[in-house]
């Protein structure tokens, strides 16, 4: 159990998440347990893998999930459409798993320094809590239009709005979806960044990762020199 002090702007806001037990496979060297790290990785990466229990098997959805901080306590939001059948799984005393992926690349053998087999760097974050339906009308509508507000990048002027919108065309769209809360009990994240390999190899990754087009490679050396310092004790 790691204890967190998270500060805030209007008081000091303590966390305590389990890192104990987990269920996703976690090299030492790859634990990522920074939870300021954590939780702006979570913000940054909200396009979730949300899976639960349906009997014997197991049901997912991709969604949008925000993370949101109270007094007490941090929770995941969002919602699903109606039609789809996971809302109806979810147990009150029973964990759901929501899944975080962010920036992931191939790392070539080639280039290391020494004969070596490929391999697949990436950051992932599990979180684990109990899921609670949000149903009032108030409080969803409150939901949304955070949602709406953070994603809308318009100008001010021209931004959609919600509260722009008639009244009942808004209520009619509402009863299409149920809104989701999970109070986060367990977090479990993983940076799997060459933090196995010496300075020469973890150098020329970085110098591979950063020539290639895609994004994704580019963010993941990005990543990888955030480390470097702590690992090695120099910049390059």
């Amino acid at each position: 159990m790691f204890h967190y002090l998270i500060q805030n702007s209007n008081k000091n806001l303590e966390f305590q998440y389990s890192f104990g037990a987990c269920r996703l496979y976690i090299p030492q060297r790859f634990l990522e347990a920074d939870q300021e790290k954590i939780e702006r990785f979570i913000q940054q990466n909200s396009f979730a893998t949300l899976v639960s229990h349906e009997g014997a098997d197991l049901i997912a959805t991709h969604l949008p999930l925000e993370l949101e901080r109270e007094e007490d306590a941090a929770y995941l939001r969002g919602h699903l459409a109606r039609p789809n059948q996971q809302w109806r799984t979810f147990n009150p005393s029973q964990n759901v798993l929501a899944i975080f992926t962010g920036p992931h690349a191939y790392v070539s053998a080639r280039w290391y320094n020494h004969l070596n087999v490929p391999t697949w760097n990436y950051i992932a974050v599990y979180v684990y809590g109990k899921p609670r339906l949000i149903t009032a009308h108030d409080e969803l509508y409150a939901m949304l239009k955070r949602l709406v507000d953070k994603y809308e990048a318009a100008p001010p002027e021209s931004r959609y709005r919600l509260e722009n919108l008639p009244p009942d065309f808004v209520k009619k769209e509402m009863r299409g979806i149920v809104g989701i809360e999970i109070k986060i009990e367990r977090l479990e994240a993983k940076a799997k960044l060459s933090q196995n390999r010496n300075a020469q190899d973890y150098d020329n990754i970085i110098a591979e990762l950063e020539k290639s087009p895609g994004e994704n490679a580019r963010s993941l050396a990005a990543e990888m020199r955030g480390k470097r310092q702590k690992l090695f004790g120099e910049q390059t």
